[in-house]
């Protein structure tokens, strides 16, 4: 077959066209033979060996709170603002720094405390409030990074941003680049899995280019798993459809693509064709993986009772577990619903009830299995929220702005340093005091945890060398263990 269909496909050149096909080919070669050659040869062939260095993690799992949580109602105390609640924002803290929109209109900015009570855990001594105790019970596992900040203040491109490492849309994941570095220790499920909650307010918009692959083979963009009978779209046969039917169809697909690669070269027909194959493999393995009767009574109650139920935020960190047991290299969970510019004493705790149990028992649950060591785990969103009030404020109302000056992330296990608390924000939550780390910084000490050296894990596209951290980013060297 594969034999015919180049002999039908060589037929459709006439001499006409042979001969005008060779002369722009001789003039291709004579172009060639001034250039260098190397600029020729696959990109991905020429980057260096990774990893560079020898790694503390093998995998991650990014828990990420899209919509921006309050930093200050969670994990930033800050009692001065008891003593200022209800005045306005001095301009002295603000210092002229933008605002949204949202708030730039408002006549007055007045402080707001936080009304939940805070208290130290463990030796640490690290804060956290009466909405994230499970989180506080762990906070020895943890470093906690008060000093995060980005130069964006809307949710696209900040959320943009921290997924690919620049505002536009169009550039590689992070779970994109782990897996073209690293590629994948497990055959039969994807280097990089995303699962999105069911059970999440959908306040802000969540696009599958989050997980996209831009411009690296398509065979590095996320997979995304879903809850119900068809974890992966598509991937389930047919009714009437036998595996070996598929088998079939796969060798015949398989022939029909090389002969495609020989004649024109195109290297994204052989990520088509493993694409092809790892959709057959997964025919087996996502069953089993998804799979969660396997799973003992404590395990939920660990997780909490929604982790029974497919697709909630418990659930799919406890599915996160799963897939790094089997070394899948890159989890990425999102969690919608942190953008509170209003109505927050009512959001916010039902925000942290879903989401705090079970983010806490997932590093519990890889400690115990022996795998925190080297799995790197990630709480955050794309930015925090300011110290004032959005609109007005009343007895038992208010709302926050985005703020992308000063919030909270927390990192766990893989060589990040347990335990501590690293940066520090003024009395006010506004604006950084102590070790800033920008989100740059942040994807430089990713890679770094993985082996991987972020100035040197690069694609070429376009005529230019492309990373994750753009021309930016510095290792925080104090977050290592």
């Amino acid at each position: 077959m594969k034999d015919k269909l180049a002999q039908s496909l060589a037929d459709t050149f006439n001499r006409r066209s042979f001969l005008n096909k060779a002369s722009w080919g001789l003039g291709s070669l004579a172009l060639g033979s001034l250039l260098p050659s190397q600029i020729f040869s696959n990109p991905a062939e020429r980057i260096e060996t990774v990893p560079h260095r020898a790694p503390k993690a093998k995998r991650v799992v990014y828990l990420f709170q899209s919509g921006g949580p309050s930093q200050l109602e969670m994990f930033d105390y800050k009692p001065y603002l008891e003593k200022m609640h209800g005045k306005d924002l001095p301009e002295s803290v603000r210092k002229g720094q933008r605002l949204t929109s949202m708030s730039a209109q408002q006549s007055a900015l007045p402080l707001v405390s936080s009304p939940y009570t805070f208290r130290q855990y463990g030796k640490s001594g690290a804060w956290a409030s009466e909405l994230v105790p499970y989180t506080g019970k762990i906070a020895d596992d943890l470093c906690f990074i008060k000093s995060m900040y980005t130069e964006q203040i809307n949710h696209d491109p900040a959320l943009t941003f921290f997924q690919t490492g620049n505002q536009l849309a169009g550039r590689p994941s992070i779970g994109s680049w782990v897996s073209y570095g690293l590629g994948s220790a497990n055959e039969n499920l994807p280097a990089f899995i995303v699962m999105v909650s069911k059970d999440a307010p959908r306040d802000q918009p969540l696009y599958a280019r989050l997980w996209g692959n831009g411009f690296l083979p398509s065979k590095h963009q996320g997979v995304q798993f879903r809850s119900g009978s068809d974890p992966v779209l598509y991937l389930n046969n047919p009714n009437g459809y036998s595996s070996a039917d598929r088998r079939s169809m796969l060798d015949a697909l398989k022939d029909l693509n090389q002969v495609q690669e020989e004649l024109y070269g195109d290297p994204e027909v052989s990520n088509h064709i493993a694409q092809y194959e790892m959709a057959f493999r997964m025919q087996t393995s996502v069953p089993e993986v998804t799979d969660l009767s396997d799973e003992p009574d404590w395990v939920f109650d660990l997780y909490g009772e929604e982790a029974r139920n497919p697709g909630t935020y418990a659930a799919n960190c406890l599915m996160a577990r799963r897939l790094l047991e089997r070394d899948v290299k890159f989890v990425q969970l999102y969690h919608q619903g942190w953008d509170l510019h209003g109505n927050l004493p009512k959001g916010l705790p039902k925000q942290c009830k879903a989401t705090d149990q079970a983010s806490a028992a997932l590093v519990q649950d890889l400690k115990q299995r022996g795998l925190l060591d080297d799995t790197v785990v990630i709480w955050g969103g794309e930015f925090g929220r300011t110290n004032y009030s959005q609109g007005k404020l009343t007895k038992d109302n208010y709302g926050r702005d985005h703020h992308p000056r000063c919030f909270t992330m927390w990192m766990a296990g893989g060589g990040v340093k347990p335990g501590i608390t690293y940066g520090e924000t003024d009395e006010f939550g506004y604006n950084i005091v102590k070790n800033p780390v920008h989100v740059h910084d942040f994807q430089a000490t990713l890679l770094h945890l993985l082996g991987i050296d972020h100035e040197k894990l690069t694609y070429e596209f376009q005529g230019r060398r492309f990373r994750l951290t753009d021309v930016e980013g510095k290792l925080v060297k104090g977050i290592l263990a």
